[in-house]
């Protein structure tokens, strides 16, 4: 039976009707169905659903926020991130929310379901939802319920979605615009309204996560991670968008545990999902065979462009947006551990690898970080942008955010980085630098890139620890690790230093960044010594 009372859930603790009706975690299949009737959305001719969602079609930072209240302001990194909201602003907002769903007549949709696969450190999760679509949307990317599992669910947090819902006094109530994402961690509750974007809902039980697991000395991570094909010798993935980290983790050699979100607590990782959320563009089918063949019945595409006829879906088209997204379970990547039919968990890391994309030409191909270094560079996530990518950007532009997910953070970078030092020299965890952007020249230059191959070379030398048995130099300008060869790959290329042809050149430019890093550390500066002998020389 999927059709409740509010009664029947507990639900009218958040002042829903008691009798108000409600369709608990329905398949994927009646909620495909409930997108066509509503005329939320189309089949594509992969047989995966097509939604747009709307004028939102990414997430909404300068919107979100995070009520002051006892219980934890005081553990809070306030700021540009995790916006201050004041409780009676929450509740006006709350009753709004609650007084739509108490009024409408359309469908409501509950999803019950869990973040984290170690069930020793999970966490129970509501969504309450007015579109099919957003429900197909959590149940592709939570852990969905087992048999029984749903018997006495009670949820550690609930995430009420009233998209239709604007408000209009946000300029009284000095807010961004008409929209809101607002988490009161005391009542553990969020509130989204005025953005349809699925991903504010991803994203919140990852800020939550990110808040909880600390506390506990688990580490939350914004990061990928695979094991070899005896479940042994794991890696995470580090990286800004554009960096390779969905690609490189995705690897026919090693199943995938996760793409995006894990946690890693005194003996595991873990992820926190059961399912992917890619990007579509410029998708091709030999470079990325596991995410196009992914896009399937069950699959859930957003914000792409496609035939009116044929129903064809034009991936190279970004008129839409160019964050055109797909989310499926997990199980549909067939070389992933949970479609082997094992739990999205493994032992400690045995490798850890930060994938940036330098734009400037400075960083090398490969280097090795020690504890302090990894400390730096992780609280610094820097990667770089460059001309094209988005509108206003004419050159290279270094971006940084700190533990690589700044957006999603809910403690100051400090507490994250410290766990993950603490973590590295536990349990003896090497931490590699690969730069997946230029070397030899700027991106201005029109040099082009490092190769997809060659980085899947230099990541595999790190994973099978042949880069080990390599003799070592110091950069000058960063002080890490570099390899002076690495077995088949020139290395001409692994020093920077000696990839310019212009010596005066590459000191400007390796000037530059270091400018860049330092200019940008002093955000986040505590005036720890160890964090600052890892940066640059």
């Amino acid at each position: 039976m999927n059709q409740y009372k509010a009664i029947d859930l507990g639900l009218e603790s958040l002042g829903l009707k008691q009798d108000k009706v409600l369709s608990r975690n329905l398949s994927p299949k009646d909620l495909v169905s409930d997108i066509i009737k509503n005329g939320e959305g189309l089949i594509a001719s992969s047989g995966a659903a097509m939604i747009d969602s709307g004028e939102y079609t990414g997430r909404s930072p300068k919107d979100k926020y995070i009520v002051e209240e006892g219980s934890s302001k005081d553990k809070i990194w306030w700021g540009e991130v995790n916006q201050k909201i004041s409780e009676d602003i929450f509740n006006y907002l709350y009753n709004q929310v609650i007084e739509y769903y108490n009024t409408s007549d359309s469908k409501t949709y509950v999803f019950d379901g869990f973040a984290g696969a170690d069930k020793n450190h999970n966490l129970s999760a509501r969504f309450i939802v007015k579109k099919a679509w957003q429900a197909h949307f959590v149940h592709n990317m939570f852990i969905r319920p087992e048999d029984g599992q749903l018997d006495n669910f009670t949820p550690d947090f609930t995430i009420i979605n009233a998209s239709d819902v604007k408000n209009l006094k946000y300029v009284d109530h000095g807010m961004n615009s008409d929209a809101f994402v607002i988490f009161h961690l005391g009542r553990k509750i969020a509130i989204i309204g005025g953005t349809e974007y699925g991903g504010e809902m991803k994203k919140g039980i990852f800020s939550v996560m990110h808040y909880l697991l600390p506390q506990k000395g688990i580490l939350s991570m914004h990061c990928s991670a695979n094991v070899d094909n005896n479940g042994k010798n794991p890696a995470l993935f580090f990286g800004l968008s554009g960096t390779g980290k969905t690609t490189l983790s995705t690897d026919p050699d090693r199943p995938l545990i996760g793409d995006d979100e894990h946690g890693w607590s005194d003996n595991s990782i873990f992820n926190f999902e059961g399912g992917c959320y890619a990007k579509t563009i410029n998708l091709n089918p030999d470079e990325e065979p596991d995410i196009y063949n992914a896009i399937r019945p069950g699959a859930l595409l957003e914000n792409v462009v496609f035939d009116k006829e044929s129903k064809i879906v034009d991936y190279s088209d970004g008129s839409k947006t160019e964050n055109t997204r797909v989310s499926y379970p997990i199980n549909f990547i067939e070389n992933s551990v949970f479609a082997q039919g094992r739990d999205s968990i493994a032992g400690n890391p045995e490798k850890i690898i930060f994938l940036t994309c330098d734009a400037y030409g400075v960083l090398p191909p490969v280097a090795k970080l020690n504890p302090d270094q990894a400390m730096y560079h992780f609280i610094s996530g820097y990667t770089a942008k460059v001309a094209g990518t988005e509108r206003g950007i004419t050159e290279p532009t270094a971006t940084f955010s700190p533990c690589f997910g700044g957006p999603f953070l809910t403690l100051h970078p400090y507490e994250y980085a410290k766990l993950l030092k603490r973590k590295m020299r536990e349990f003896d965890v090497p931490v590699y630098l690969v730069n997946t952007g230029w070397v030899g020249a700027n991106a201005s230059s029109g040099a082009k890139r490092i190769s997809l191959p060659l980085t899947r070379k230099i990541i595999h030398k790190i994973l099978d620890g042949s880069i080990e048995k390599t003799q070592f130099q110091i950069d000058e300008y960063f002080g890490f690790n570099i390899p002076e060869s690495l077995f088949d790959i020139d290395s001409s290329i692994l020093n920077p230093k000696n990839s310019w042809d212009n010596q005066s050149d590459y000191e400007n430019s390796a000037i530059n960044l270091v400018r860049k890093f330092k200019k940008n550390y002093k955000k986040y500066d505590l005036g720890d010594d160890d964090i600052l002998n890892g940066g640059p020389l």
